[in-house]
């Protein structure tokens, strides 16, 4: 990315913080994180139990590193980054990114953009708001499920409740508990920021779907199932 698409947050990107949950991505994560620390050079990866050599890439490429022994789920692994920010850390911001490269670097950095202009407690990303999100009609289907139900909880009208790239102030993130461990974490956690009471906002984001993401993503199934936990919750 070009610098001076960036100059005028220098000094916050200092203060900045990515947290990436990370489980058998020793494919890509390396390429991933070279990319990113361009922009953002502060990078918590979280280890979650993996099987391949994650991690060491990870190091390799710049990253901090935290490592669970087994694999805990997604929602342990952010929590664990979560906490390194707030406890080992002055950072301002923190924002949670995928491993895998389906999130852009331009898009964390408007979320960054955002929140400074308009003093925001969280930022989150949604891939509905410009109309171009390449989800199947189900998934989409799942996905927009998911954002009413977490309206009928919260009272808070957002259009993608299930996106993982998002931007914490530090005050905000200093709240969160998260207890789902599997995938219905992001749920559980949106629902946490949406009743902080912190100023917010949701802009539009672009997830970049690979052959290499779509074979390591969810399944409508894992779609459904979190549908089912939400409601019986």
């Amino acid at each position: 990315m070009d610098s001076s698409a960036h100059s005028d947050l220098t000094g916050i990107l200092k203060k900045t913080w990515l947290v990436i949950p990370l489980y058998n991505e020793g494919e890509v994560i390396f390429d991933v994180l070279t990319e990113v620390r361009r922009t953002f050079p502060n990078v918590i990866c979280v280890d979650d139990g993996s099987e391949d050599n994650s991690g060491e890439k990870a190091l390799a490429a710049g990253a901090w590193l935290a490592t669970h022994p087994i694999n805990l789920g997604q929602g342990a692994a952010l929590q664990t980054g979560i906490d390194f920010v707030l406890k080992k850390t002055d950072g301002k911001y923190l924002i949670t990114f995928d491993s895998d490269g389906q999130h852009r670097v331009e898009d964390a950095l408007e979320m960054l953009r955002t929140a400074e202009a308009e003093d925001l407690g969280f930022v989150l990303g949604s891939r509905f708001l410009n109309g171009k999100a390449e989800t199947g009609t189900l998934k989409r289907l799942v996905l927009q499920t998911v954002a009413y139900i977490t309206r009928i909880r919260t009272g808070q009208v957002l259009t993608d409740a299930h996106n993982g790239l998002r931007l914490l102030r530090k005050d905000v993130a200093q709240n969160i508990e998260i207890t789902q461990n599997r995938m219905a974490h992001a749920s559980e956690l949106v629902d946490q920021l949406l009743k902080s009471g912190a100023k917010w906002k949701e802009i539009p984001v672009h997830i970049v779907y690979t052959a290499y993401s779509r074979a390591k993503g969810q399944s409508l199934l894992n779609g459904v199932n979190i549908l089912t936990e939400l409601i019986m919750k």
